[in-house]
């Protein structure tokens, strides 16, 4: 075991997979890092005890229908391109070859590259983050109509932690609906609160785990035992919505999505911020990084335009 890695053992506040055992661990870090206005689209009080008491906050309407065309006919064109499919920043569906997802969308697009830095969603991201962020993942996740497979649940940050090395939940994703988000379509589905604890997984991370759990997720998980503590008098949280809503979504809520059974595809763009004072350190699993494309090491801030 090298130095590195000795330490940041030493230093884990958030272990995870580190045994066969499940374990429900109280949050350290706070949810709103900063409750003062800092720009024209920052929330306001009413926005920020909801989104510190759910750990996710859906705003309506929320980005202009002209964006939402632009995206969606960006995304038309890259998807289009059979070429995209040998990429490795590109996921097929586990059992046939339509594409899944798509990672590292800046570099891929410019339009992607701007509304990931734009003023209205920077605004709120610095403002529960506290200050200056950079963008940590960035990807679309895609379900096909009647062909769409599920997400498990699982809390983000207990990935970013394990496997790319993120050492607090300083972290957070803003989705934007590029289609209709119902109850047939696999929409995201979440329990209000859970970021309030951490979810100690079972198991021990496979070396390049991430090639298998992009497609289907084996590891990092919770129990059933844990789920029905975290469910105890809550209700599963369903995400419904047009296109142009934001969902806002703190790193560590407990989340997933169900196949999709309609005939309605459910497109969503997802942008996962991290803040530029909680860089990543080696991984707390002991493996290599995951690729850049995966893991964002560039902590630059990032500048709105």
């Amino acid at each position: 075991m090298n130095n590195a890695l000795a330490e940041n053992i030493r230093n884990d506040l958030y272990p995870s997979r580190t045994g066969k055992t499940t374990r429900i661990l109280d949050r350290i870090d706070p949810v709103v890092n900063n409750r003062n206005i800092i720009g024209q689209y920052s929330l306001d009080t009413e926005q920020l005890e909801q989104y510190e008491s759910d750990g996710f906050l859906l705003i309506r309407n929320y980005i202009p229908k002209e964006i939402i065309h632009e995206l969606t006919d960006e995304l038309g064109r890259l998807s289009a391109d059979e070429t995209i499919r040998e990429l490795d920043n590109v996921i097929t569906e586990p059992d046939n070859n339509e594409v899944r997802s798509l990672f590292n969308l800046p570099q891929m697009s410019h339009m992607f590259d701007k509304i990931s830095r734009s003023r209205q969603l920077l605004d709120i991201v610095m403002q529960l983050l506290g200050g200056p962020v950079y963008l940590h993942q960035s990807r679309i996740n895609i379900k096909p109509a009647f062909r769409g497979k599920s997400f498990p649940w699982h809390s983000d940050f207990e990935t970013w932690h394990v496997e790319d090395g993120l050492p607090r939940i300083r972290c957070l994703s803003c989705s934007i609906f590029l289609t209709e988000n119902n109850p047939y379509n696999g929409p995201l589905f979440v329990i209000p609160g859970s970021h309030k604890y951490y979810i100690s997984c079972a198991g021990e991370t496979p070396e390049n785990h991430f090639r298998v759990s992009l497609k289907k997720q084996y590891y990092g998980s919770p129990d059933e035992s844990a789920l029905e503590q975290l469910l105890a008098g809550k209700q599963i949280n369903g995400c419904f919505g047009e296109p142009s809503d934001l969902l806002i979504f703190d790193g560590n809520i407990m989340h997933g999505s169900p196949d999709n059974i309609s005939n309605m595809p459910r497109t969503n763009l997802f942008l996962a911020y991290n803040s530029c004072e909680n860089p990543p350190q080696e991984p707390f699993c002991g493996m290599k990084r995951r690729p850049v494309f995966l893991a964002n090491t560039d902590c630059s801030p990032l500048e709105i335009i």
